[in-house]
């Protein structure tokens, strides 16, 4: 009974949040709304309670730890066996095995099973989700490619999206994290919630772009969707996607050196000044949140402040804090939060994304640089309506 009502509480205040900032609310349409609440109800209750949806898990989290060992080889080649000593394990069995599963990636993407995966899986989710095929082709390939890479496969489109559609793929790729990072993020989380996220927030980011930006498709001719994957020669592919696995990790490094500094530091500020932390501040400000969609009230403000730090850092600073009180949290608040916690939704996302399609088409660069925290706005939103579908099946 507690989580049916916190359910109903998170969904109506979700709702309300984007109504909030939405248009044309007469062009919303209910059916599809409620199709994917039901779906995304029933995919969540196969992942975490299911006996086959746990064992798929398991093979998929077994799939990602052989990954992983192969991973290993390369960088215990190159640093001398130190992740094997368990030295500098963030960098080491984290980050670097992002290199690898990037370069697998691009090899699935240039013999043509990535661009099938995503026609296949983008034409049954656009029957589901009522928006257009080139919206539902880019929620899987922005979830096989990440947020910058994928826009590079729709740049001979680019300049002829309208920006309500521009917009949709935008908050897609926030909403979504690549496949290429995921083995990271096992190693952080369980992957059973891991898993759990990539599947429920590809349906969270229609519902809450249905909600806040409806639209009806009524003809793609003009987009020609039949040929918008680029053509390599093998080694130059490989050779691309392995630097792109490398600069990868390398932004994420700059970024928690940073943002970890940083907030340190602001913390030890505000507790000299206010007696009171930067993240415990931000903690009150999510407390709110973290209750209505479920959290326990006396972990409720643990809980927000690691959302919070989410969102004003990125995802990989707010999972080494829940690794710190793991073990403080009920299991249903581990999963809710860790459901909330896989997504690109962050304020450096925005320049990420903002700065991609602006490389390929500087003029739609600014038409989505204009919606900036709007983005990030959805994007949480659509977090939050995952994290509160896990909690009713936990």
């Amino acid at each position: 009974m507690f989580q049916i009502l916190h359910f109903s509480l998170g969904l109506i205040m979700i709702i309300v949040l984007a109504l909030l900032v939405g248009q044309n609310h007469k062009n919303i349409r209910m059916f599809y709304i409620l199709n994917m609440l039901v779906i995304e109800v029933i995919l969540s209750w196969f992942f975490l309670n299911v006996d086959i949806g746990l064992r798929l898990v398991k093979g998929f989290t077994v799939f990602f730890e052989k990954l992983l060992k192969y991973a290993a080889y390369g960088t215990n080649f190159v640093f001398g066996n130190m992740s094997d000593q368990g030295l500098a394990f963030f960098w080491l069995n984290v980050l670097c095995p992002i290199i690898f599963i990037s370069a697998l990636i691009g090899i699935l993407q240039y013999f043509y099973i990535l661009p099938f995966i995503i026609r296949v899986i983008g034409t049954v989710l656009s029957k589901i989700n009522g928006m257009g095929k080139l919206e539902s082709f880019n929620a899987v390939s922005s979830l096989m490619l990440g947020q910058s890479e994928n826009f590079i496969i729709y740049k001979d489109i680019l300049n002829k999206i309208p920006e309500w559609r521009l917009y949709t793929m935008a908050v897609t790729a926030m909403s979504t994290v690549s496949m290429s990072i995921v083995s990271s993020y096992m190693t952080l989380l369980q992957p059973k919630y891991v898993v759990t996220a990539l599947i429920l927030n590809m349906f969270s980011t229609f519902i809450i772009l249905s909600l806040i930006n409806p639209y009806c498709v009524d003809n793609e001719a003009d987009l020609n969707l039949d040929n918008i994957y680029i053509k390599h020669n093998f080694f130059e592919m490989l050779n691309e996607y392995i630097l792109t696995g490398f600069k990868v990790i390398v932004v994420v490094t700059a970024m928690l050196i940073g943002f970890i500094a940083l907030i340190s530091s602001i913390n030890a500020l505000f507790e000299t000044i206010f007696g009171i932390s930067f993240q415990g501040i931000l903690g009150y400000v999510f407390f709110p949140l973290a209750w209505v969609i479920g959290i326990p009230s006396n972990e409720a403000l643990q809980v927000g402040s690691i959302m919070a730090t989410k969102l004003v850092s990125n995802e990989f600073v707010a999972m080494i804090d829940l690794r710190k009180i793991c073990s403080t949290l009920s299991s249903r608040s581990e999963g809710m939060l860790s459901v909330f916690l896989v997504s690109f939704a962050n304020f450096s996302s925005i320049g990420i994304v903002t700065g991609s399609i602006k490389g390929l088409n500087s003029q739609q660069g600014n038409v989505i640089s204009k919606f900036g925290l709007k983005l990030l706005y959805s994007s949480t939103l659509v977090s939050l309506l995952s994290a509160t579908m896990t909690g009713l099946v936990l």
